[in-house]
């Protein structure tokens, strides 16, 4: 691909300066070009000083074809999956350098628009796939954004902020921005509207969006692990027990049928929670605290509920 859209680009080039664009030696570059002709693509070398290759006739492929929305696009699903894959993201700087200069600087942005962070954190949001597009759009063109924003204790808010990346927690998502109160993070489920203005979002050179949000996840994980709990589940249900506390789920050993896992939340009444509904297929085995919220969520639960309540 970037071999093709510098030859489109530039007419002509010789093999040292396609190795150099590219990063790879002078014979791998040759190579290259000659594939290129084998696989019926009308590249041919011009022998002499003034020499070098170049496309039969002008010829162009289908490739230079792309539109800027169409290299956003590519980019903003190449640029996620290439933070695990070294090559993938030397293939996109490649190809990056290729492009015309008119969409350099939206593929690179469309690239280190989105993280992807696998992990579970229990939960998830219904598809806001119009919202996230939106806020793409904002990140990639470095516009402001107006939030009409629920907080987590549900006020309504508006902000005026400078949206700098997007992370897809496993189906949850993120917004990473800026205000005026410095780096906020907002859930994209809590964003009722968001309305991309015609003013510039400011954000600093050195910003890196997967660096930003690990400090997010360092800094949620300690408030999120200040109680442990120990149970004992049938192994069968490990899988629903997990959906439920995402990565604060550790497997420490099974014995026949049976698992025990160490559960993890900022308070004990919310490991409680979410175990009160499980019954007697759990059996909390080490945390007093625990086992007094779910006594106290039962005895709630048998005085609303129960006969003759």
């Amino acid at each position: 691909m970037a071999t093709l859209l510098l030859l489109q680009a530039r007419g002509q080039l010789r093999a040292a300066d396609l190795a150099r664009e590219l990063e790879v030696s002078v014979a791998t570059a040759r190579r290259d070009l000659a594939a290129l002709s084998s696989a019926g693509i009308p590249v041919y070398a011009q022998p002499g000083r003034g020499g070098g290759w170049a496309l039969l006739g002008g010829a162009r492929t289908d490739l230079t074809g792309l539109t800027a929305a169409e290299t956003q696009a590519l980019f903003l699903l190449a640029g996620p999956a290439s933070s695990g894959s070294p090559a993938l993201a030397s293939a996109l700087r490649k190809v990056v350098r290729a492009l015309p200069s008119t969409f350099r600087t939206d593929a690179e942005s469309a690239a280190a628009a989105v993280v992807l962070d696998p992990a579970s954190w229990g939960e998830r949001e219904p598809d806001r796939p119009d919202l996230v597009a939106a806020l793409q759009r904002a990140v990639v063109s470095r516009r402001q954004v107006e939030l009409d924003y629920r907080t987590r204790s549900g006020e309504q808010i508006q902000r005026l902020v400078d949206p700098w990346g997007l992370v897809d927690k496993a189906g949850l998502w993120y917004l990473i921005a800026g205000t005026a109160g410095g780096k906020r993070t907002f859930r994209v489920d809590r964003i009722a509207r968001a309305t991309l203005t015609e003013h510039p979002a400011e954000r600093t050179d050195d910003f890196d969006l997967a660096d930003s949000w690990r400090q997010v996840v360092e800094e949620v994980e300690e408030q999120r692990s200040l109680t442990t709990a120990t149970v004992v589940v049938e192994t069968r249900w490990l899988f629903a027990l997990r959906g439920q506390f995402g990565r604060h789920f550790e497997v420490l050993e099974t014995v026949d049928d049976k698992t025990m896992v160490r559960l993890a939340a900022p308070t004990p009444l919310m490991i409680a929670q979410p175990l009160a509904g499980w019954g007697r297929l759990i059996e909390v085995v080490d945390s007093d605290a625990v086992r007094t919220e779910l006594a106290r969520l039962g005895a709630e639960l048998v005085e609303h509920n129960g006969e003759g309540s």
